[in-house]
């Protein structure tokens, strides 16, 4: 076997690994972005621990197969991007949704969140939810209303009695 071919396959095997193992990977078209976008995008990425690499679409196709998710072949065509990321589901989608309102030549083609396929549409409204933290701090307001709402029965009560008794 050939050198060429044996590298070819170990890139194929390295990106289905990296389908696998990550939590988030999206696919994106990047035409018509010029060298300091997308090296600002390849920061914004960096900074949320996404990793960003643009391949061959054979070898993504390949790699696709190999780690057995189906339906992103369709939109293997032109130029794709792929943005992995291992620790966090949000993170990438948020930053290129983000990135795509500032910038229209960016596209978000197809996306694999946590081993299924989602599309777009299902990418951006996930980009438009609150962060873990913001989550959890309606989770708390909403737990502690009904512990505020019970104080302030009870010091109006209070109030009210006060100002009977005086």
């Amino acid at each position: 076997m050939s050198k060429v071919l044996e590298q070819k396959q170990q890139l194929v095997t390295d990106i289905a690994e990296k389908l696998r193992n990550s939590k988030a990977t999206i696919f994106v078209d990047y035409r018509g972005l010029n060298v300091a976008q997308t090296t600002e995008l390849r920061k914004q990425l960096r900074e949320a621990n996404v990793e960003y690499k643009v391949y061959k679409n054979t070898m993504t196709r390949r790699a696709a197969e190999q780690a057995e998710i189906a339906g992103v072949e369709q939109e293997l065509v032109g130029p794709t991007a792929v943005a992995f990321s291992e620790d966090d589901v949000i993170a990438p989608a948020k930053v290129l949704n983000n990135f795509a309102k500032e910038n229209e030549a960016l596209k978000i083609k197809i996306g694999v969140i946590e081993g299924n396929v989602t599309s777009a549409d299902e990418l951006k409204a996930l980009a438009e939810l609150p962060s873990r933290d913001g989550l959890l701090s309606m989770l708390l307001s909403v737990l502690q209303a009904p512990m505020r709402n019970m104080a302030l029965a009870t010091k109006a009560v209070a109030d009210q009695k006060e100002e009977e008794g005086a």
